[in-house]
């Protein structure tokens, strides 16, 4: 299921702000994007999202507040500023001339202040994290959950379609074994040309077509997997990879009740069950 969520939390001296963009998929997968310094929150960041989502490809960015504009802060060697320190008075003593160095001229002596990305506190910054990303998996969850009543009227409303054609057939296959004995006799009835006819045997060959082309298992089974369907919509938890393979099924069981009849009604009801399974399909890649 689509859906976008964003999250900031500042924890100590760490501010982290979290997005969340999700995508159809049929299972499960992080994209995780976090600075170098928090690189070993990754796994637990990739966790807490999965825990919560079961389908979907999700892109998880993670930032830190900046303290500075490039992103950089200046940073002191003390080491080496007590060297230069020492360098100096040396120098000074050396050439005979008092000791007078300034903190600034310490300060503008080579990688004595550097410039450089801020040290995070990994601590605090997991803590802040946890919380922003709750935040937006909770955005991002109710985005989802909009769009799925949505995608739940719409399934409803395809579901009731399947139903009333899978009646329409039921009520239309005994007729077409009727149609076909009519048809069968008219046609010996032409060929044998006034040729008395043998009851029995027309009746064995309707009998034999009847067999070939009862589709009520089929039917049955339609109708049983329209009820696991709709139990499913009802329940709680994700069940977007049963409705998956629930849908499979039924498009096997329009395709052999297709492939049974030679009724050309029946015919159109399977085309017209087999255009609505396939919107459903296409539907359920938006379930979680």
């Amino acid at each position: 299921m689509t859906g976008f969520g964003a999250g900031r939390a500042a924890v100590g001296s760490e501010d982290v702000s979290v997005e969340l963009r999700s995508v159809n998929a049929k299972f499960i997968e992080v994209k995780a994007r976090l600075p170098r310094e928090l690189s070993s929150l990754e796994p637990l960041a990739i966790k807490v999202v999965k825990d919560r989502l079961a389908r979907g490809t999700v892109d998880l960015t993670v930032k830190r507040a900046l303290r500075s504009a490039n992103g950089v802060v200046p940073t002191v060697d003390p080491h080496l500023a007590k060297e230069y320190r020492r360098a100096l008075s040396e120098v000074a003593k050396a050439a005979g001339l008092p000791d007078d160095v300034a903190v600034r001229d310490v300060a503008l002596m080579p990688n004595v202040i550097r410039l450089e990305e801020p040290q995070a506190d990994v601590e605090d910054a997991g803590k802040a994290l946890d919380k922003a990303l709750g935040l937006a998996l909770d955005a991002l969850s109710k985005m989802r959950q909009r769009e799925g009543e949505a995608i739940g009227v719409d399934l409803s409303t395809r579901l009731d379609t399947v139903a009333r054609v899978v009646g329409e057939l039921k009520g239309l296959a005994p007729r077409a074994v009727d149609a076909y004995r009519d048809r069968l006799a008219e046609r010996v009835a032409e060929l044998t040309r006034g040729v008395p006819l043998d009851p029995s045997r027309l009746a064995q060959e309707v009998a034999l077509l009847a067999e070939r082309t009862d589709v009520a298992e089929e039917l049955t089974r339609l109708d049983s997997h329209l009820g696991q369907f709709r139990a499913l919509m009802a329940a709680p938890e994700p069940a977007g990879r049963k409705m998956d393979f629930l849908v499979q099924e039924m498009h096997r069981e329009v395709n052999t009740t297709g492939s049974k009849s030679q009724h050309a009604e029946i015919a159109g009801r399977v085309v017209t069950l087999k255009a609505e399974l396939e919107r459903i399909r296409e539907q359920v890649q938006n379930v979680e």
